[in-house]
């Protein structure tokens, strides 16, 4: 999945999450920042929220079932595979991939998973915590291989 992508993915849920919390348009524009002409467009599928729109939607909304449905869990989690898709950060320890994640493979110390709904993969360390995530597979394998031979 692309950034563009995702952006259009949430432009499409605006109303459904708006609607979730019983917003009004006017409150719902108020919350994320932006003037109700701008929402009623973008519901209307003649503007977007951009990204930086989509991420404000997920943080604000983070407990949206609609969003939740849509990206296989925490929200915060595919933000972070598409803003971080070409860097390499130290994440926080995870809860290991209990509902979300099906496990790929084993590679050296290390785990792979996959979401079952966006299929983003991310590699786990022996604690849960998380060492990458990426759309492709194949780098986070590479990501590892390095890790590896640095040991």
């Amino acid at each position: 999945m692309t950034k563009e992508r995702f952006v259009a993915e949430l432009d499409h849920q605006v109303k459904l999450v708006r609607t979730e919390y019983g917003f009004t348009q006017e409150t719902m524009a108020k919350v994320l920042g932006i003037s109700k002409k701008t929402l009623v467009e973008i519901e209307k599928g003649r503007a977007s929220l951009g990204w930086m729109g989509a991420v404000a939607l997920c943080t604000l909304f983070s407990d949206s079932r609609m969003l939740s449905g849509l990206l296989g869990g925490e929200a915060s989690d595919m933000v972070r595979a598409l803003a971080f898709q070409d860097t390499k950060p130290t994440y926080p320890p995870t809860m290991g991939g209990k509902v979300w994640w099906r496990f790929v493979e084993t590679v050296g110390a290390y785990k792979i998973q996959q979401n079952i709904i966006s299929q983003h993969y991310r590699a786990l360390d022996s604690e849960d915590g998380r060492v990458c995530s990426s759309f492709d597979l194949e780098e986070v394998r590479q990501h590892l291989a390095e890790l590896e031979g640095d040991a």
